[in-house]
C-alpha cells in the first residue's frame, strides 16, 4: 500500500461539479493499494500517518501529530501510485489490485481512521474526481507499507 500524504490547510473533492467531501487543517492522503496488500498494510499506514510529528508546535517545529491537533484527513484512492513508468512511455498499473479487492480495502481504510479522527473525509472510488488542496508548507509525505515493516 502506498500512501502520498500532503499537509493542508483545507481541501475538497468536487465530482460532477458539486463538492461531495472537504476538510479543513489535516492532512490529504492520496492512497494506491497494490496487490497482495492486507488488512495489516492498512492499520500500519494509518497509525503512522496519524502519529506522525508533521504538524508544527509553539517553537515551529514539527513536532505534533495529527491526533493531537484534532486534524481532520480527506482520504482519497488513487491507483495511479502504483505506476510503473520504467519502460515505454506509457505507465503500466500491473501491481495495481483489482477493483473489487482494492474498494475493500480501501473502505477498511476508511472505517478504521473513522475510528480515531473526528472528521474524515473521502473521494469516491474509481471516479475521475477534482481535487483541490491548499497545501501547508508544503509538507509531503510518501509512505509505502512494503518498505517499512
Amino acid at each position: 500500500m502506498r500512501c502520498v500524504v500532503q499537509r493542508v490547510d483545507r481541501a475538497r473533492v468536487t465530482l460532477d461539479g458539486q463538492i461531495i467531501s472537504s476538510i479543513g487543517k489535516g492532512v490529504l492522503v492520496f492512497l494506491g493499494i497494490e496487490k497482495g496488500d492486507s488488512y495489516r498494510d492498512a492499520d500500519f499506514l494509518l497509525e503512522k500517518i496519524i502519529h506522525m510529528r508533521i504538524f508544527e508546535d509553539s517553537q515551529g517545529k514539527m513536532n505534533v501529530s495529527l491526533i493531537e491537533t484534532s486534524g481532520e484527513i480527506l482520504i482519497v484512492s488513487q491507483f495511479t501510485l502504483l505506476a510503473d513508468c520504467r519502460k515505454g512511455r506509457r505507465p503500466s498499473f500491473f501491481s495495481a489490485e483489482e477493483p473489487e479487492e482494492a474498494k475493500k480495502l480501501y473502505d477498511y481504510f476508511i472505517s478504521i481512521a473513522s475510528e480515531k479522527i473526528d472528521h474524515v473525509g473521502t473521494g469516491e472510488f474509481q471516479a475521475m474526481m477534482k481535487i483541490e488542496s491548499v497545501n501547508d508548507g508544503p509538507v509531503t509525505m510518501l509512505l509505502d507499507s512494503r518498505k517499512t515493516f
